[in-house]
């Protein structure tokens, strides 16, 4: 709270500069933050580190999915789990939790922050214009979840898209995709209609998946200083999310994920059917006097099915063989809408400039889990006590529940530039977190939080091509229902009620260099994160308990995440260009005291011993000290170029108890793309090998518990995703 009184007075001193005449000619300042649209981008006079991906970048580098696309930025990680479906992680935080909670990042698509039931978010990587990336605590902006940064994605529109489309691509593990566009533009209006597919049978058994996408754009001008933009985006995704193994045994002789007949070979939740609308309507205005104004109104939708939870023990808690789908216990059914309105107001002037904005979100979301076979009285794991045989029936209710979420939000930035070297910016939010939650079984909770957000940072300019730049910024998450009320809320287990729990909270320290010599452009950051009330589960966030240490979520954990960020880009010489990104990090639990691990084999619910550790001090999961993207481009000639692309990280934990080592790795990618002009037709041709030297190591690694119930916690115990190996694509498009 200090820290925040301490912003809000240095915000306010800052406003009362604004009075002070300034005594040269400093050109018109501008605020190039916006939650809605990036048509003020500019990198110059930034005061926190923001890095932009142009569309043009991300088609020319026929990815697969964005995951290929991000770790060209410093600081940026991401866990690929089928398809295009992925979770992004931003300096470390959150890489220790995969059971589908969110990410800590802000994922924004055309102005509206966007998650599916996952946790994870999928992006049509044909209908992008752009990517930024702003990093650190970013809840000043964007509210609820941005606690390490966001990642803000524009798609498609404007009069350069009046032409015709197609383009098609095949692949290694029956990847495929079609594409076709259309546009039109002229004075008055331009519109695009674009559909596309991808699908793949996948590397892992059951692991294939597609995802068919239709969405279009149109922008209407209604005079010289006003136009209204419509956008529209279905999408149906049907995809597996098999591929785990269990333990380094298996990884290597098992890589694909066969089922063997046993648990081992099963993944936790599969089925995934998900089907997402998106509709939105951005009006924005310029003024006379160096304002504009925005307003976006938006609708999105998010209905996904699964099933989870393989049985993997009889009613007499014996472990059985099972590997037919309808041993899976539970169908569950999310539906999750999203509605608001977003405005916002600038201004700009000689010395300093101003944003308003407002932010108002009605949001519903609706779980619902139902049993599928009269057997699922045996739950992951061991049987439910005292149950008997065939009591539920399939289509009973395990959980029944619909949560509205209101958010009230003001948010503003002021830039204040004192000489054409310096400048000031500070920014502010408030967000008024209104949750009303109610379930089949007549519970019903109703919770506020009331959260300050802001940054203060400076830029100081030495000339033309170098600038120092520093920054403080905070992020925030508010507690769920399910944290809230886990013992009310919760079918399983003995998670008890908090209702005191705060919103926790991201601390950002940043200081950054920028410059270009000789053409190549240099951005350098030292940055410190800070994660205090940390919510967490008084046992572990995976954690066992024995009954001694009471069960619930509480703000008692910390962490504290600390690098260096180095991106340099720019041309070698005449016909060949880089891409660097380095990173430097190093993530440590600041407090986290019981961590509870079962070891050995239970027969029922906490049935086996339970072994309390404190992890403070540990290095967090699936954090590697460095990690390394370098991307060539030689131009051959101006039809034909060719790309290297070097991947490279240090070894990492993949548990809690930093016992379980995984060894870092490289790989080798390579492209090479020609275009051409065939009877007024522009065509293009691709070839891309990535992991060209058929490297085989562990896309993800983890581990929480003794899975194998034998008494020791080794790799064993560990749950594996093993990289599918060298994977080629090819591709064929025309544009007329």
């Amino acid at each position: 709270m200090e820290k925040l009184k301490t912003g809000i007075v240095v915000s306010g001193l800052l406003l009362g500069l604004s009075t002070v005449n300034a005594t040269e000619d400093l050109g018109e300042i501008h605020i190039y933050s916006s939650t809605i649209d990036d048509k003020f981008e500019a990198k110059k006079g930034e005061a926190s580190s923001v890095t932009t991906i142009s569309g043009e970048k991300v088609d020319e580098a026929h990815a697969t999915n964005i995951h290929e696309v991000l770790r060209s930025i410093p600081g940026l990680t991401s866990e690929v789990t089928t398809g295009d479906s992925l979770k992004i992680h931003i300096r470390g935080v959150e890489n220790q939790m995969y059971m589908g909670e969110k990410p800590g990042v802000a994922v924004v698509i055309d102005g509206v922050p966007v998650f599916e039931r996952t946790g994870s978010v999928n992006i049509d990587l044909d209908n992008i214009e752009s990517v930024k990336v702003i990093k650190g605590g970013a809840s000043y902006l964007f509210g609820d979840d941005a606690l390490s940064g966001a990642v803000i994605i524009t798609t498609k529109k404007g009069a350069k898209y009046d032409h015709n489309f197609v383009s098609a691509e095949k692949g290694s593990f029956g990847y495929q995709k079609l594409l076709a566009r259309t546009g039109y533009a002229n004075d008055d209006l331009s519109f695009h209609l674009q559909a596309s597919e991808r699908k793949a049978d996948g590397y892992h058994e059951d692991s294939d998946y597609s995802a068919k996408y239709l969405n279009g754009k149109l922008q209407y001008y209604i005079d010289e200083t006003s136009d209204v933009t419509f956008g529209a985006e279905y999408s149906k995704r049907e995809k597996d999310s098999h591929g785990t193994v269990g333990g380094a045994t298996e990884a290597r002789t098992n890589p694909k994920s066969v089922y063997l007949g046993d648990q081992e070979s099963r993944d936790y939740t599969r089925g995934y059917d998900v089907e997402l609308g998106k509709f939105f309507a951005t009006y924005s205005k310029d003024f006379e006097d160096n304002s504009n104004l925005l307003v976006n109104t938006y609708v999105y939708t998010d209905n996904t099915e699964f099933m989870s939870a393989p049985q993997t023990k009889d009613a007499n808690g014996t472990k059985q063989d099972y590997f037919d789908d309808n041993d899976y216990v539970y169908n569950n059914y999310y539906e999750q809408t999203q509605r608001g309105v977003k405005s916002e107001y600038r201004t700009a002037s000689e010395s300093h400039a101003t944003l308003l904005g407002l932010d108002l979100r009605a949001n519903e979301y609706k779980n619902k889990t139902t049993y599928r076979v009269p057997q699922a009285l045996v739950v992951y794991g061991g049987p439910s006590a005292g149950v008997t045989p065939d009591y539920y029936q399939p289509g009973d209710f395990n959980s029944d529940s619909a949560t509205d979420e209101k958010v009230f939000a003001l948010y503003g930035e002021y830039k204040y530039a004192f000489s054409k070297k310096l400048s000031v910016t500070s920014n502010l939010r408030y967000d008024l977190i209104k949750l009303d939650y109610a379930d089949y079984m007549d519970n019903a909770f109703k919770e506020d939080f009331k959260v300050w957000s802001y940054r203060l940072g400076t830029n100081y300019q030495f000339n033309d091509t170098a600038s120092l730049y520093a920054n403080f910024s905070t992020g925030f998450r508010a507690p769920t229902v399910n944290q809230l009320y886990a013992g009310d809320v919760s079918a399983w287990g003995d998670t008890q009620n908090n209702p005191d729990l705060d919103p926790e909270k991201s601390l950002n320290y940043e200081i950054g260099f920028r410059a270009i010599k000789d053409g190549i452009t240099y951005d350098i950051s030292l940055f410190q994160l800070d994660r205090e009330d940390y919510i967490m589960k008084t046992t572990g966030n995976y954690g066992n308990s024995d009954g001694s240490v009471v069960e619930m979520w509480d703000n008692i954990g910390g962490a504290r995440h600390r690098g260096l960020e180095l991106a340099a880009s720019g041309k070698m010489m005449e016909d060949l260009s880089f891409n660097l990104a380095y990173t430097y990090l190093d993530a440590k639990y600041t407090d986290y005291k019981n961590f509870g691990i079962a070891m050995g084999e239970s027969t029922s619910w906490a049935s086996a011993p339970v072994y309390y550790y404190d992890v403070t001090g540990n290095r967090i999961p699936r954090t590697s000290k460095h990690q390394v993207n370098l991307i060539t481009e030689y131009r051959a000639t101006d039809h034909l170029k060719f790309t290297t692309e070097i991947n490279a990280k240090s070894s990492y934990y993949a548990d809690d108890l930093n016992q379980i080592k995984i060894g870092g790795h490289a790989t080798l990618d390579l492209g090479v793309d020609y275009k051409t002009k065939l009877n007024g037709y522009e065509v293009s041709m691709f070839a891309r090998a990535d992991n060209l030297f058929d490297k085989q190591y562990y896309s993800t690694a983890r581990s929480s518990s003794d899975r194998n119930e034998d008494g020791v916690f080794d790799a064993e115990d560990l749950s594996i995703t093993v990289n599918p190996g060298r994977m080629i694509t090819a591709g064929l498009s025309m544009k007329f």
